[in-house]
């Protein structure tokens, strides 16, 4: 039938309608911004909804101080080019300071909620958007595109509303912000397939490359000030890419030789795992290792 949008126009479409609704809605909305994929395609989308005009928000980035230099980069690359204000939070600050302590197995992940929810607080942002997706993780698959978030940031899936007929409801309480998630119903798939159409630019680590990893429980890290790696543990340089990035003592890279756009789509069509699945340690804590964080405030 002529005139019925492709399956990533549609996609596009629906993100474009939430992103506006949200500035329509809310009075002191931000970004999520890693410079990771998700949130390189979430901006993206952003700049299109508001096209000629500059986009209406602000970036926030929490860093762990582990982050991978690339996308750290990228990330400051790509705010300076949109003339966006960036605000960080560190997590090396809180531990300066000591109110956050080391984990004992060097990961950081887990402490990013107080340096976010603190910041949302002192910001009084009001709408926070995030680059969650469904397909994920079975956490995130329960949340709306809007999500409640109460005066403490945290999640409670029973206070979460119904969505019919792609109506979004932002009311909220003052101390209260709302989560949203224009990617909700995207795919790793999708996300890839839309990078290549829109001609994306990403960090280079998505890509197959050459780099010094070792093995931990079924991942290869890449060695660094964190903690890796440890006496017993091997460092060799592997061809490898990777399918999501967060913090370097959680996120593991896969062996690949993807190194155009191309053969990612054809990588991830053939997978059988979830990028989180296949590459996050920090989802492997527990069965409830998500849902546990999120109801803690985070992302």
């Amino acid at each position: 039938m002529s005139g019925t949008l492709s399956h990533l126009d549609a996609l596009e479409s629906e993100a474009v309608h939430i992103v506006r609704e949200v500035a329509g809605e809310f009075e002191r909305p931000v970004i999520l911004f890693s410079g990771g994929k998700d949130s390189i395609v979430m901006l993206h989308l952003a700049l299109k909804a508001f096209t000629p005009a500059p986009v209406p928000f602000a970036l926030l980035h929490v860093d762990t101080g582990h982050n991978f230099p690339e996308v750290l980069h990228h990330r400051d690359h790509t705010a300076h080019t949109h003339n966006l204000r960036l605000h960080i939070a560190s997590v090396q600050d809180y531990i300066d300071r000591g109110t956050l302590k080391e984990r004992p197995d060097g990961t950081r992940n887990p402490l990013q909620t107080l340096p976010l929810t603190e910041k949302i607080q002192h910001e009084k942002f009001d709408a926070v958007f995030g680059g969650g997706r469904r397909d994920e993780e079975k956490a995130r698959a329960k949340e709306r595109v809007f999500s409640l978030r109460d005066e403490f940031s945290q999640w409670d899936p029973r206070r979460q509303r119904p969505e019919l007929w792609n109506l979004y409801n932002g009311r909220h309480a003052p101390g209260e912000h709302v989560r949203v998630f224009p990617l909700s119903n995207w795919t790793e798939l999708d996300v890839w397939q839309y990078i290549a159409r829109e001609e994306i630019e990403l960090p280079a680590i998505y890509y197959a490359h050459h780099r010094e990893v070792f093995r931990r429980d079924g991942m290869w890290l890449t060695a660094g000030d964190w903690g890796g790696p440890r006496d017993d543990e091997t460092v060799e340089k592997r061809q490898v890419r990777y399918r999501t990035v967060g913090d370097m003592s959680c996120t593991g890279a896969v062996d690949s030789d993807a190194d155009t756009i191309d053969k990612v789509i054809a990588e991830i069509t053939a997978s059988r795992l979830t990028e989180r699945g296949a590459t996050r340690a920090d989802d492997k804590l527990s069965e409830a290792a998500m849902e546990d964080r999120k109801r803690e405030g985070y992302f």
